[in-house]
């Protein structure tokens, strides 16, 4: 690319990614005051000092909500949530609109807390992680990437140049535009057009790419991060049914590699996903209303009721 456009292109990444570098200062803050993530209680097990980066998944689940109820003006969006997903799991959360499943991932990641809402009850990231302590890009710091129903790439760049743009650590826009791709670098945003599927389109503007081809290439966005959980909301709405069971696949191939929690109203994409045996939770009214496998909860008569129809 030309400089003008290398230059536009590192300021786009330096706006987009502002929260990662300010995450990162607050990541090193932590690793000088490694106590400031010690907590202890029911939902922690044994408090602890770990190691800054390292989440804790020694018992099992890797996020952990407790008690979640959120309040605005008076409306409840969440009451009494209580869940918790296992390392390398990937969860289907289905429900009703107005349930409250985008206010759950809100919380997760800190886009609501304490210093925007009425929110009470504990969220953790592993063991020891109080994610109601932190900031939206400390959160994100700490290993959560989340994927919103629309998709958001740089359109006038080629696919290889978003993927290598999301890689970079330093996203200040001088040092964006003279960051050299190493080998190890190159092999992992191949790496990451092989997973999502987009060899072909590796040179290609973002902006020419279908509406499944862009969601792919920003899960393939969130991947350069190497993520411990990934987070969507409803990425098939939208996409032809070619394009959903092409999501499916990428993110049945992610098994093992991140924990993921996917929130869907497609049905089919859900069945493609928790198979016979996934964990399916659905949520009604703030709370969780039924949980586990799909047929089984397909076959809950408050499911039923509230959310499936007869």
């Amino acid at each position: 690319m030309s400089a003008a456009e290398a230059i536009q292109a590192a300021q786009a990444a330096q706006a987009a990614q502002a929260a990662t570098q300010a995450a990162a200062e607050a990541a090193r803050a932590v690793a000088a005051q490694p106590e400031a993530l010690n907590v202890s209680g029911s939902a922690t097990g044994l408090g602890r000092f770990v190691e800054p980066g390292v989440i804790d998944v020694s018992h099992g689940p890797i996020l952990y909500l407790e008690d979640i109820t959120v309040q605005f003006d008076g409306f409840r969006a969440l009451n009494k949530l209580t869940l918790s997903i296992d390392v390398g799991e990937l969860r289907c959360v289905i429900g009703p609109n107005g349930a409250g499943k985008t206010t759950m991932m809100d919380v997760i990641t800190g886009k609501t807390g304490p210093r925007n809402a009425n929110v009470s009850g504990r969220v953790f990231l592993g063991q020891t992680i109080d994610l109601m302590r932190m900031t939206e890009p400390r959160i994100a710091q700490a290993g959560i990437g989340r994927k919103f129903q629309k998709p958001t790439v740089f359109e006038q760049h080629a696919v290889w140049e978003n993927l290598e743009l999301a890689m970079q650590a330093d996203k200040r826009w001088w040092s964006s535009l003279r960051a050299r791709l190493t080998g190890e670098g190159r092999s992992k945003i191949e790496e990451t057009l092989a997973v999502t599927g987009l060899e072909a389109e590796a040179y290609r503007p973002a902006g020419m790419l279908s509406h499944g081809q862009k969601q792919r290439l920003e899960i393939g966005m969130l991947l350069m991060q190497h993520p411990q959980l990934l987070l969507l909301d409803e990425p098939v709405a939208g996409m032809t049914d070619e394009e959903t069971m092409q999501l499916a696949a990428l993110l049945n191939g992610l098994r093992g590699t991140c924990s993921m929690m996917v929130v869907e109203h497609d049905m089919e994409f859900v069945a493609a996903l928790a198979g016979d045996e996934g964990k399916v939770t659905v949520l009604a009214e703030g709370s969780v209303l039924a949980e586990g496998t799909l047929d089984a909860v397909k076959r809950d008569e408050r499911v039923i009721e509230s959310y499936l129809g007869r």
